[in-house]
């Protein structure tokens, strides 16, 4: 398959976005052959699961169901992108070089390991298919876990393990959970739920190595374990690409421009590996979620068939969600540390609440919202529009979102 074709589309990476982006080429109006490389020996799958469904035992797959068969998608698992000739338009390959006319990089992320957890029997990661099964086989009535790292998917973990009857205790290096993922004062409410759900959360503790059967504190503490995730996140699937000629951030992100093209001719970048300017934040931004994989091939797909004047530059308004602890969490844009907390409700009366951040012209920045997936909706549409609100309307959760809007 080596050799430029005019012709051909190939997709490095066969997630939400890889498929993703096969599907809206079509919708595009690209009539030209397809290939779609997954690394995994698996057919695409949806992440969302993994910590959810999949591992409580609530789902009992994980399939994508776009039916790439009908699209004219020729998939070929198990075959990992290794390097990148541009100047020949060649994908290197473990099975050997594809040649393309337009090549997209969607290869995702990787799960990121602290130094001095790897190796030790019963120790986890949880990014793949294959992992998540692995972590699974673990969570069984009186197993001692360990999870390192109190963010989105440290706090999923936790659910399904309480709810196998895992006895669960969560070592958070910072002052409390979700750090850099929310503002202290959103987070600060969630940290009663470990409690709750008969969890230990201890913060302030600062893994230094994982042992078989224990997990050893940088203060000299011990926790006995009989297993351990390492949930503190993830980094660009990008090493591969170091000398080829596609720019890579500080981050490990693939550069893109505001339309998804790389530095490179014909190659574009779209999903968790890649970031891209935001005129609406004034930076550039790395935003791995559901949403971005899900909402950014359009873009590509038409700048490949060359109708990139019929969509925007990508310039999204970030949204993710979770389940966790019997709620659901929903946030949508970015709040800056100089705007004002509105709060919806109270926490510690149980039930759903909601917390907006606004600018100083009173718009909706950022919209948090626990079990009140209205005022995430109507939040959306107003921080998408950049709206202005009145502070004492939004404040009252008696009063839909929506009409608090000046």
């Amino acid at each position: 398959m080596a050799g430029v074709n005019s012709e051909r589309v190939v997709i490095a990476g066969a997630g939400l976005a890889g498929v993703q982006t096969a599907a809206q080429l079509r919708e595009a109006g690209w009539d030209g052959e397809i290939d779609l490389l997954g690394a995994e020996p698996h057919r695409p799958y949806d992440r969302p699961p993994l910590s959810k469904g999949l591992l409580d035992g609530t789902a009992a797959q994980a399939w994508l169901d776009t039916d790439l068969d009908a699209l004219g998608v020729r998939l070929r698992t198990g075959v990992t992108a290794t390097g990148l000739r541009t100047a020949d338009r060649l994908l290197d390959t473990d099975a050997g070089p594809v040649g393309y006319r337009h090549l997209v990089l969607a290869t995702g992320a990787l799960a990121r390991r602290l130094p001095g957890t790897d190796g030790a029997p019963g120790t986890h990661v949880l990014r793949t298919l294959d992992d998540a099964r692995a972590l699974r086989a673990e969570l069984v009535p009186g197993a001692r876990l360990v999870v390192v790292g109190a963010g989105w998917i440290g706090a999923e973990v936790t659910t399904a393990a309480r709810a196998a009857g895992c006895e669960v205790t969560v070592l958070e290096a910072a002052d409390g959970p979700l750090p850099g993922a929310l503002p202290p004062e959103a987070a600060a409410p969630m940290r009663h739920w470990y409690a709750e759900a008969g969890a230990r959360l201890v913060t302030g503790a600062a893994v230094a190595a994982v042992r078989e059967g224990v997990v050893e504190l940088a203060d000299g503490r011990a926790e006995p374990a009989d297993a351990v995730l390492v949930g503190v996140g993830s980094r660009p699937a990008t090493d591969w690409l170091a000398g080829t000629g596609v720019a890579l951030a500080p981050d490990g992100s693939v550069l893109a421009d505001d339309r998804l093209r790389t530095a490179a001719p014909e190659v574009w970048a779209v999903g968790d590996c890649a970031s891209f300017p935001s005129a609406r934040y004034r930076r550039r931004l790395l935003v791995q979620h559901w949403d971005n994989a899900l909402r950014a091939p359009a873009t590509v797909a038409a700048g490949i068939v060359g109708r990139a004047g019929d969509v925007p530059p990508y310039d999204p308004v970030p949204y993710f969600w979770s389940d966790q602890f019997g709620r659901t969490v929903q946030c949508v844009g970015l709040p800056d540390p100089a705007d004002s907390l509105v709060r919806r409700g109270d926490p510690a009366a149980g039930g759903g609440w909601t917390m907006c951040w606004a600018g100083p012209d009173g718009a909706l920045t950022a919209v948090l919202a626990v079990d009140r997936p209205r005022d995430l909706s109507q939040g959306r549409r107003l921080v998408e529009r950049g709206t202005p609100v009145e502070l004492d309307r939004a404040a009252d959760p008696s009063v839909p979102l929506k009409n608090a809007a000046r």
